[in-house]
């Protein structure tokens, strides 16, 4: 379910390509993810915009343990996401998005079935005066709600994102799914701490038979903090790097009613994550 920067991202970068890596020193199982994506946002009238995108997220797990089932089929997961949002304002401050992703998350061993697609959305309510010079604290607030249908809960699940300038040095951001707080140096240099979550839900084409029952799902979720540097190359362009520890990591194969079958190696471990983006 990549959740950890993935509503964000939709929200603000027009592109950006990522590198993250979990390795484990007490196991010899590793998770890699390699990330790319683009949002290329259309102006209509009165400041309202469409926007069209994409999102691929290849996984690669470097599983080395014994486990009691075969696992050549769990070395590679695609995650492939195709974004259209509208977005408008309602008043100076006010403005009100809408999305809608169709994804694609699966092994892909074989051709795409209806079980390898999951349909996603959301809405969301922004208040934005992060450029009032008027105020002493500029703060932009996102409220939503999203449906992610690989969380399995057949509900909306909040989003919320408060960001506030303290001063400027300090800023900070506070929500759901992750939260933040930022030192800016200077207008290039910028270190912050950083708590949040991450993962994903793909199916299973070929299925695993474990211990008599088959598993026709893998999911992975993280809770994960640690420390972030920022480099602003210009205003817009951005190098990062994230470095972590996950707290808590569950990895787990599921059966056709999302119920666990068999868990995978959940050794907390060290987390890093870098890449660069484009924002507008």
């Amino acid at each position: 379910m990549i959740i950890c920067q993935h509503v964000n991202a939709q929200m603000t970068d027009l592109a950006r390509v990522e590198y993250s890596f979990i390795p484990q020193t007490r196991s010899e199982d590793q998770y890699t993810r390699l990330r790319a994506l683009f949002n290329y946002p259309i102006a209509l009238k009165n400041k309202s915009y469409l926007v069209f995108g994409a999102e691929y997220n290849r996984v690669i797990l470097n599983i080395e343990e014994d486990y009691p089932f075969e696992t050549s089929s769990l070395n590679t997961i695609h995650i492939i996401d195709f974004n259209v949002g509208y977005t408008f304002k309602t008043s100076e401050n006010w403005r009100w998005g809408i999305k809608f992703n169709p994804r694609i998350a699966s092994t892909l061993e074989t051709t795409i079935t209806n079980e390898d697609i999951f349909y996603n959305g959301g809405i969301f309510a922004i208040h934005d005066r992060s450029d009032d010079t008027s105020l002493k604290h500029p703060y932009r607030l996102i409220l939503g709600v999203t449906y992610n249908a690989t969380t399995g809960l057949p509900f909306p699940l909040p989003f919320i994102s408060y960001t506030r300038e303290i001063n400027e040095h300090w800023s900070y951001n506070a929500g759901v799914p992750k939260s933040s707080i930022k030192y800016n140096f200077n207008p290039k240099n910028v270190v912050l701490a950083f708590a949040g979550l991450d993962g994903y839900f793909a199916n299973l084409q070929q299925g695993i038979h474990v211990n008599g029952k088959k598993a026709d799902n893998i999911s992975l979720s993280v809770v994960v903090g640690g420390l972030g540097y920022q480099y602003f190359l210009t205003k817009h362009l951005i190098a990062y790097t994230y470095a972590g520890y996950t707290f808590r990591l569950n990895n787990r194969l599921r059966d056709s009613n999302r119920d666990e079958v068999f868990s995978l190696n959940e050794i907390n471990a060290f987390y890093l994550r870098t890449g660069i983006k484009f924002k507008r």
